[in-house]
C-alpha cells in the first residue's frame, strides 16, 4: 500500500499525501480463464458500486503492420494503432479497481482476463511473443482455456462498468488499450477516422485519464519514460510480473493516485490520450516536444502501404 510520505528533492516532483489506504495483499490479482469467467465477472458489478476508478492494461501480440507515412505525425500514429488492432487479437486484459482516495478493495482488487490465442494460427510479432513468454504468459493455456472475446464482451457489457458515466478509466499510453477494448466490445473494426474513434470512446468509457499524458504536465517527471521506470522514480512497488496485464494495471492505479496529488484539477486532463487527438495537435504545434511512439512499435515485421 501507499504510506503518507514526503518524497523528492528540489530536482524531483514533490508529493505530499496522507489519504486513507487499504493495504494490498500479494494475492490481490485474480487470474480469469474460460473455466472461471462466469464466476468472476459478476463480482465486478458489486466492486464497481464503491470502487469506480478502473485502471486498465492490455497485452497484445506487438505491431506487425507499419503504414508508410511520416513516423512522428499524429496521422501515422493513429493509422498504426487502427491497422494493427484491426488484424490482431488481444491476449490479456487487466482491470484494477480503486475508490476516489486510491483505496483498493480488500483481498482481490485486480482481475486478469486471459483470452484465447493460438500461436500456431494467430498473427504476432516474434519479439513481442518472446517478451510475453519471458513474463510468464502461458500460451499453451491461452490456446486450451482462453476466454472467447464474444462471450467476454457480452458479460462485460452486462456488468454495467462500461456505458457508465460514473466510472473513471485510467491507463498508461492508452491508445492500444482502448483500441483493443473498443474492438472487443463492439465486435467491429476501429474506424479509420480518429474523431469517430474518440466519439465512440466517450460513449463507452465516459471519463479516461492517460497517465503518460498526465506526467507531461508534471515538470519534474519525464513523460518519455516507461511504466517500470516511472514506478522506480516514484518508489512504487510492483506486485506481480511486469508485462502481464494484471500487474501493469495495478501499478498504473497506484501511480495515478500518487501523481494526482501533484496535479491541480486533474479533471482538465480528462479524455486526452497520449499521442492522439488533443495531445497530438499540441505536439505538432510545439515541435520541440513531439510525442513518443508506443514501445510495441519497435517490434514490427511487416510494412503495409496506405
Amino acid at each position: 500500500g501507499i504510506n503518507a510520505e514526503y518524497m523528492g528533492t528540489p530536482s524531483e516532483c514533490l508529493f505530499f499525501f496522507g489519504m486513507p489506504v487499504v493495504e494490498i495483499s500479494e494475492d490481490c490479482i485474480r487470474n480469469v480463464w474460460a473455466s472461471n469467467m462466469h464466476e468472476e465477472i459478476p463480482k465486478l458489478s458489486q466492486i464497481a458500486e464503491k470502487y469506480k476508478y478502473i485502471s486498465v492494461d492490455t497485452e497484445f501480440p506487438g505491431v506487425v503492420v507499419t503504414p508508410l507515412c511520416t513516423s512522428d505525425s499524429p496521422y501515422c500514429y493513429w493509422k498504426t494503432i487502427c491497422c494493427n488492432v484491426n488484424i490482431l487479437k488481444i491476449i490479456q486484459l487487466g482491470l484494477t479497481f480503486a475508490d476516489q482516495y486510491g483505496n483498493h478493495p480488500p483481498g482481490v482488487c485486480t482481475w486478469q482476463f486471459n483470452f484465447h490465442f493460438d500461436i500456431g494460427y494467430d498473427m504476432y510479432a516474434q519479439d513481442s511473443l518472446d517478451m510475453l513468454e519471458k513474463a510468464g504468459i502461458d500460451f499453451q493455456k491461452h490456446q486450451t482455456d482462453g476466454i472467447d472475446v464474444s462471450d467476454f464482451a457480452e458479460m462485460l457489457i452486462s456488468s454495467g462498468i462500461v456505458l457508465n458515466e460514473e466510472t473513471k478509466w485510467i491507463a498508461f499510453h492508452s491508445g492500444y488499450d482502448f483500441g483493443y477494448l473498443m474492438k472487443l466490445l463492439t465486435n467491429e473494426e476501429l474506424p479509420e477516422n480518429e474523431e469517430d474513434f474518440f466519439e465512440k470512446l466517450s460513449t463507452w468509457f465516459g471519463q479516461i485519464y492517460d497517465l503518460k499524458y498526465l506526467i507531461k504536465n508534471c515538470p519534474y517527471l519525464n513523460h518519455r519514460c516507461g511504466l517500470n521506470q516511472l514506478a522506480l522514480d516514484l518508489k512504487v512497488e510492483r506486485i506481480g510480473p511486469s508485462h502481464q496485464a494484471g500487474s501493469d494495471s495495478l501499478i498504473t492505479s497506484l501511480l495515478f493516485f500518487k501523481i494526482q496529488q501533484q496535479l491541480k484539477n486533474v479533471e482538465q486532463y480528462v479524455n486526452i490520450l497520449y499521442g492522439l487527438g488533443v495531445d497530438a495537435a499540441e505536439a505538432m504545434k510545439d515541435q520541440k516536444d513531439l510525442f513518443e511512439q508506443h514501445p510495441a512499435h519497435t517490434r514490427s515485421v511487416l510494412t503495409y502501404v496506405y
